[in-house]
């Protein structure tokens, strides 16, 4: 009878089966891609021109060498994740350069300057995203370095995310909303990255006060509920919240972060109180907003009843509804529909776009495929060995799922409109950037999960059980006398 061992999981060979098995998705996901061109262009009545072939071929190279980069960098990691990405984002291009070519069309007809491509402006910055997508493999070798730094993480999320609040309205306005950083013939959002920052910064504090959310406490009514200075993260993060949604007008965002933080403090201590707390804290303080605050009062009557102002402020709603229930359960196909119509049909109304050109089930197939890599990414979270990467993982990979809820929330009226993007889809540098460090940092830690641990320095001695360890009978004499 051997003694209980504890025995580490076996890492998987450097760029064996999860790297092929990898490379053969990328490779499906860069086909469908070109039969979606070859469907939009053949239905615009351009055909495959050289364009979509320079798009296609660029994105292919872009791909490959991520792919190179996981096999290099991350040998072990999940073989889904990337190809997931490289699907949802090839559909993405495809959906922006046909709304872009009829915006063309439609300046031709009326005799206007011709618009500039954002397709292309996207490839770029898909370009970049995978640039620092390897660069965050290369440079965070170990998926708890970041927890070095979570404090300095945390300083420089909340400086990112006030200084559009700080900066004047031509600096930072865009639609009414300040959330952005503008220069000359340059803009950033500077939120999309400080969602990443704060994260970190969440699952290091977390950790390290891990005792205070878990076990300090009074019972009451079969709940275990935090002290009031136990409080001061949550409290912390509402308060940045209304602040962003007060004075940015940024209500996407703001619930993008609470939700996430609530998410990880109720990982953190599986306990129920923090989800009932933090949902009443935030709707103690939306009341009071919606009270006080006219864009706020906006929001609400538009999501209540958008066609009663269908010409104003329910416009882009309305059309994207429209647009939804003209696509039906097949759709119209890729370029036949008229999804250039709804507003800003490339940014936070994509979904929009896809309902209506590929209807109910092409929306179902894009939502499982964000499905697919939530999951896979709560995967990698729970099998990793450590509470911050379990931490970490799981608010990033909860914060892609929390987006997509907020935005078909808004799209389909389930809740108000908050004007937060689509991952990966939707057309926007920043949002694509900091999505590829998210992805980059969920691989990290698949990849860290699935790997043995190192050998310890020691062998570690086998005890034998007592009943085969040598015995010898000792007479009573020969013991020491009590005194």
């Amino acid at each position: 009878m051997s003694a209980f061992r504890h025995r580490p999981p076996q890492a998987k060979s450097r760029g064996g089966v999860p790297r092929n098995a990898e490379l053969l998705l990328c490779v499906a996901a860069l086909a469908l891609i070109a039969f979606a061109y070859l469907a939009m262009t053949s239905a615009t009545g351009t055909g495959f021109d050289g364009e979509s072939s320079r798009t296609l071929g660029v994105f292919t190279v872009f791909v490959l060498v991520t792919h190179i980069a996981v096999r290099r960098w991350a040998p072990a990691a999940d073989p889904v994740l990337l190809p997931c990405v490289v699907l949802l984002n090839g559909i993405g291009l495809v959906l922006i350069d046909r709304i872009d070519r009829a915006e063309m069309q439609a300046a031709r007809n009326a005799g206007k300057a011709i618009p500039s491509s954002d397709s292309s402006h996207q490839l770029i910055w898909t370009g970049l995203g995978m640039l620092l997508f390897v660069a965050v493999l290369i440079l965070v070798p170990d998926h708890t370095k970041p927890a070095r730094y979570g404090y300095t993480c945390g300083l420089a999320g909340l400086v990112a995310l006030l200084i559009p609040a700080l900066l004047p309205s031509r600096f930072s306005e865009v639609n009414g909303g300040k959330s952005w950083i503008l220069f000359s013939g340059f803009s950033i959002q500077p939120g999309e990255f400080a969602k990443v920052l704060l994260i970190i910064f969440v699952a290091a504090y977390l950790v390290a006060h891990r005792d205070l959310f878990t076990i300090a406490g009074k019972n009451f009514l079969g709940m275990t509920l935090p002290r009031l200075r136990d409080l001061a993260p949550l409290l912390g993060v509402t308060f940045v919240s209304v602040i962003v949604l007060v004075y940015e007008k940024n209500l996407g965002f703001s619930l993008l972060v609470f939700g996430t933080v609530l998410a990880m403090m109720y990982i953190a201590t599986g306990r129920a109180s923090w989800l009932l707390i933090g949902l009443g804290m935030f709707s103690v303080g939306a009341i009071i907003a919606y009270q006080l605050f006219g864009h706020v009062r906006v929001r609400v009557q538009v999501w209540r009843d958008p066609f009663a102002t269908y010409y104003t402020n329910g416009y882009q709603i309305s059309q994207g509804l429209f647009g939804m229930g003209t696509g039906g359960l097949a759709g119209t196909g890729l370029g036949s529909g008229r999804p250039q119509d709804v507003p800003f049909s490339k940014t936070d109304f994509i979904i929009s776009t896809i309902g209506e050109e590929l209807g109910l089930i092409g929306l179902a197939a894009v939502l499982a495929l964000f499905s697919i890599l939530c999951i896979r990414g709560f995967s990698a979270a729970l099998t990793t060995r450590d509470a911050f990467g379990k931490l970490l993982g799981g608010g990033l990979a909860f914060s892609i799922g929390w987006q997509l809820f907020v935005v078909v929330g808004g799209v389909t009226k389930l809740i108000p409109l908050t004007g937060l993007t689509t991952p990966f889809m939707s057309y926007g540098g920043s949002s694509l950037l900091a999505n590829y460090v998210i992805l980059a940092l969920l691989i990290r830690i698949s990849a860290d999960a699935r790997s043995a641990p190192p050998p310890p320095s020691r062998p570690i001695p086998v005890v034998p059980p007592i009943a085969d360890a040598m015995t010898e009978h000792v007479p009573r004499k020969l013991l020491p006398r009590r005194r």
